[in-house]
């Protein structure tokens, strides 16, 4: 006697339901809604709530923007990258951590992953009133300092990849503007933007690079634009001169 489908999902273990969860999230390549998770696994909606939280609580599942979505996190993308994303993670930390300490605001690790921008590591400020992205996120490439950061230095090859992907051919002249403003990103060596991704949010991002040039990730600073007043210069500085201490170390 065949079995049914059903009765194969029905015969796996729990452990076995969480991965298949997890590598449904993971090959979906966006974020994907719990109902289509549902039917990705056929399980109850009160099951894949329950093996989500667990997935959540130890880092491999991130919310997505979207209400009802989950996305990789930050442990999915480590495992991802590798040992050299671990090895840059515990690099990068503590300059993380001297950075907030220098400028008051919140820091950020964050690198590209097919072709998405991904929070890494994050370090909050300690302020109540503070702005920080969520570590694990992942966020399209053209928009806001830390997406434009990564995009201006990728390889060409990649970055018309991404182009292509968010412009179509009406939108041809924001892609042309989008194209100078990365150019004149490669020439100052990092990105600056105001409310590009949320309303009030002021931002640097100074990409990480190996001797030879490989694009490793980014290092930005994130503020409520109020605080920023006049505070511009030094904070840009302070952020340049951690992610160069990174890239020395790597």
């Amino acid at each position: 006697m065949r079995r049914t489908p059903e009765a194969g999902v029905a015969a796996l273990s729990a452990p076995d339901r969480v991965l298949q969860l997890l590598a449904a999230v993971a090959q979906h390549g966006a974020a994907v809604p719990v109902k289509r998770l549902t039917e990705l696994a056929n399980l109850p909606a009160s099951t894949v709530y329950r093996h989500l939280a667990i997935l959540k609580r130890w880092g491999f599942v991130a919310e997505g923007e979207r209400e009802g979505t989950y996305e990789p996190g930050p442990a999915s993308l480590q495992l991802g990258w590798g040992g050299q994303t671990s090895q840059l993670v515990s690099i990068a930390h503590d300059e993380l951590q001297r950075l907030v300490e220098t400028t008051g605001e919140s820091a950020g690790l964050m690198v590209t992953i097919n072709g998405r921008l991904a929070c890494l590591d994050l370090v909050e400020s300690p302020q109540s009133l503070r702005c920080s992205i969520r570590k694990g996120s992942a966020l399209p490439l053209v928009r806001g300092a830390s997406a434009k950061a990564q995009l201006a230095f990728l390889p060409q090859r990649e970055r018309d990849a991404v182009l292509d992907r968010e412009f179509g051919t009406a939108e041809a002249a924001k892609r042309r503007t989008l194209v100078r403003e990365l150019a004149a990103i490669r020439e100052a060596g990092y990105a600056v933007s105001e409310g590009e991704v949320d309303w009030g949010v002021w931002g640097v991002s100074v990409p990480l690079a190996t001797r030879h040039g490989r694009l490793l990730g980014g290092v930005s600073l994130m503020a409520p634009s109020i605080r920023v007043a006049r505070r511009h210069t030094g904070l840009i500085h302070a952020t340049v001169a951690a992610a160069g201490r990174i890239s020395g170390r790597f």
